[in-house]
């Protein structure tokens, strides 16, 4: 399994991962992070129900954005195992990113965990980010990248910053895609059965709206459901590095450098940290992607600290501020 490693060689982070440590904050919440799953599967489980109780109804509508939310704070939890975040035994974390990928959301475990491994070793790097779009409908992020645009490309680039919100609603549909395509590419024992799982989950899914709702209810359910995760998913990411500084070539920086010159914290505390899963620390969680989302907030106090001792500028804005400079910086490059 693909493991975040992470470069400890400048002198500056050791000096700061000795106070992390000494602060006992790598150490893991398991019995919270239980606590939380549990009551974020009993959400899941009544969001469901609440299909059910409404019916053959138009009312299924409203359903659809509640199981948006808690399906997309399940991923959440996929994403904490796939950092080694919620369990000491790797195993355990991989059971419990499969569930929550594959069998509960439809999202590749196995897809996801080294794309976004690539991106925690080198974020906003060219070439070496997978989250910095080279073709498709991904956001240009360079200038190069919306010179290279052609067609549909080329039209999407350069009306980025207005089509952002809409484009982040076919984040969910891009989600499932992807980790199709890189399991059928595989085609080793692991991905069959994330294969099975996914099908597993397809057929439940489909199966549960379909018996419910008509087909065309059942069908905007899906949309509606679907294109609000990946609303909600994509704006939790969103405000992490967009509008940062990107690097031809990071090979100079030291880690600790290189990680909280590209990332962005986003103010508002405990209700931020619910409604982001933690990623609103995206410096802190960038420095130590294995500490628990409940540890980052005591994190961020040492963290902010150690940056201003050694003149390294920390960013954290708002929610809203974090949009407005995500969207700038977009609609700079389109021009």
């Amino acid at each position: 399994m693909t493991t975040f490693a992470v470069d400890q060689s400048p002198a500056d982070y050791r000096v700061l991962a000795d106070q992390i440590r000494a602060a006992n904050l790598l150490a893991r919440r398991s019995g919270a992070y239980v606590a939380r799953m549990a009551l974020t599967l009993a959400g899941f489980a009544v969001g469901w129900l609440a299909l059910f109780a409404v019916g053959n109804s138009w009312m299924a509508l409203a359903v659809a954005p509640v199981l948006a939310f808690v399906s997309t704070q399940v991923v959440f939890f996929g994403h904490d195992a796939g950092h080694q975040q919620i369990f000491r035994s790797r195993r355990a974390n991989r059971v419990v990113g499969l569930i929550a990928g594959d069998a509960l959301t439809g999202v590749s475990f196995g897809w996801w965990v080294p794309k976004h491994a690539a991106h925690h070793a080198h974020p906003n790097v060219v070439d070496r980010d997978p989250d910095i779009g080279v073709g498709g409908i991904a956001l240009a992020t360079t200038t190069d990248i919306a010179a290279g645009r052609g067609g549909v490309g080329r039209f999407l680039a350069r009306y980025q910053a207005w089509l952002f919100f809409p484009l982040l609603a076919l984040e969910g549909l891009g989600l499932h895609i992807s980790g199709v395509g890189f399991l059928i590419r595989r085609r080793d024992r692991s991905a069959a059965l994330e294969g099975v799982l996914l099908g597993l989950h397809a057929v439940a899914y489909l199966g549960l709206v379909f018996w419910v709702l008509s087909p065309l209810r059942g069908v905007a359910f899906l949309a509606v459901q679907q294109s609000l995760l990946g609303l909600y998913l994509g704006c939790t990411f969103a405000p992490n590095h967009k509008g940062m500084p990107i690097y031809n070539d990071d090979s100079t920086l030291g880690f600790l450098e290189r990680q909280v010159s590209v990332s962005r914290n986003v103010k508002g505390g405990r209700f931020a940290t619910f409604i982001f899963g933690g990623l609103n620390y995206q410096i802190e969680h960038h420095l130590f992607p294995a500490m628990p989302r409940a540890n980052l907030a005591r994190a961020r106090q040492i963290v902010r600290a150690f940056c201003a001792s050694q003149d390294i500028p920390y960013h954290e804005v708002s929610l809203v501020g974090s949009y407005r400079q995500a969207l700038t910086y977009l609609n700079r490059v389109s021009q």
